[in-house]
């Protein structure tokens, strides 16, 4: 049976296409998709430095210099898939990129506590994170991803 036989015979059953919603993306979830993005970069090169100082810099301890270094890089990976997602109107990236900006709001206070050039990081990202967060609970972004009521 063909991909195409496939699908018809799930959209015969009630099953939901997998094309996204017709129309024009909202330039609010075009932001959104692009501030995510901003951010899984934003940590794929902190995880990159985090990275390159273990491996090539005198950390205290390499290994666990190193260890952050993949860790933050494999938490860069969320951001980027959802704002690729947001960027294709997914539905199911609306969740990952609503967890980014959530967990962002702690780290955000701490870098603002931290004191110094911190501070500015920490304001920034909060401010972000929370447009974000208010972008993409936005009737408009939610109808683009085919989430909300239906008629």
């Amino acid at each position: 049976m063909s991909s195409q036989q496939k699908q018809s015979v799930k959209r015969a059953a009630g099953a939901p296409a997998a094309t996204a919603p017709a129309g024009p993306r909202p330039a609010r979830l075009s932001a959104a998709a692009a501030l995510t993005g901003i951010e899984g970069l934003a940590l794929a090169a902190l995880g990159a430095y985090m990275l390159f100082m273990g491996l090539t810099g005198s950390p205290d301890s390499p290994q666990q210099a190193e260890m952050g270094g993949v860790t933050v890089l494999a938490l860069a990976v969320l951001p980027l898939v959802a704002a690729r997602g947001l960027w294709l109107r997914r539905r199911w990236s609306r969740g990952p990129s609503l967890i980014t900006q959530i967990v962002a709001l702690p780290v955000a206070w701490t870098l603002v506590h931290g004191g110094g050039t911190l501070v500015a990081g920490g304001v920034a990202l909060a401010l972000v994170a929370l447009v974000v967060l208010v972008l993409l609970v936005n009737p408009t972004a939610t109808e683009a991803l085919g989430i909300g009521p239906r008629e």
